[in-house]
């Protein structure tokens, strides 16, 4: 996995990125890359994937804590990614370093 120092940039379309809840702030829900060394947990990580035609996967943990992938889309408003989950509520890509996400979740419009 990079670090915030390194300046390896890893594409946000065609990668998976994986919730490190452990870095969580008050500006949102940190992701990393994939593949990187994350701690191990118990509680399930989710991950998010997006693809260049617009859609998207997002993983969560399922019954037995095993990922559960949902199909759902992605598209850029105001300048910024947004993931739109089942439901209607989005995940908005709001800070984006090498190797690190900040997604913020929001309520769906009324």
């Amino acid at each position: 996995m990079t670090s915030d120092g390194d300046t390896a940039e890893v594409p946000l379309v065609g990668s998976t990125w994986v919730h490190a809840f452990e870095e969580d702030g008050p500006d949102g829900a940190v992701y990393r890359p994939a593949g990187g060394t994350l701690p191990l947990s118990r509680r399930p990580r989710r991950r998010l994937s997006l693809h260049a035609d617009g859609t998207a996967t997002v993983a969560d943990g399922g019954a037995d804590d095993r990922a559960v992938g949902r199909a759902t889309t992605w598209t850029t408003v105001d300048g910024t990614t947004v993931i739109h989950l089942p439901g209607g509520t989005s995940l908005r890509v709001v800070a984006r370093a090498p190797g690190k996400l900040v997604v913020r979740s929001e309520p769906a419009p009324p």
